[in-house]
């Protein structure tokens, strides 16, 4: 499991101890999890996904979604973050590409080399064609 994946459970397991400690408790205290309110405006769509995804995700509301999608961006701000998925698998990528292309290079000059070893032996008038056959193969 990822870093972030483990941070967001991590998150979501304190978030409802806090919810079930407001449950238990006997007093009236709103805010156990000193959370303070903010309020967001979105478009209708962008409302509409965000939903979509806290649902996925599993989250009781978009509120809680949200929250945690400011503390990700927040840590996304100040470069604490894994690189995704994708950024390692295109670095991958590209480290094959340099390594396929240090061999096709190596190949090419021993393919050069070869070639002018045996145009200077045909200029000096070497060549294995032109030695006398014994009958074997």
């Amino acid at each position: 499991m990822s870093i972030i994946g483990s941070y967001t459970n991590r998150m979501r397991s304190e978030r409802q101890r806090a919810g079930s400690d407001m449950t238990e408790s006997s007093t009236t205290t709103v805010n156990t999890d000193k959370r303070e309110r903010a309020v967001l405006r979105l478009h209708r769509d962008m409302k509409q996904r965000a939903e979509y995804w806290a649902q996925k995700r599993g989250y009781s509301s978009v509120n809680e979604y949200m929250a945690d999608a400011v503390d990700e961006k927040i840590r996304r701000e100040n470069l604490d973050y894994d690189l995704p998925t994708l950024e390692i698998a295109r670095l991958n990528q590209v480290v094959d590409e340099l390594r396929a292309l240090s061999t096709n290079q190596a190949n090419l000059e021993r393919v050069i080399t070869t070639g002018f070893d045996s145009l200077l032996g045909l200029t000096r008038g070497d060549s294995y064609l032109l030695d006398p056959e014994d009958g074997e193969l």
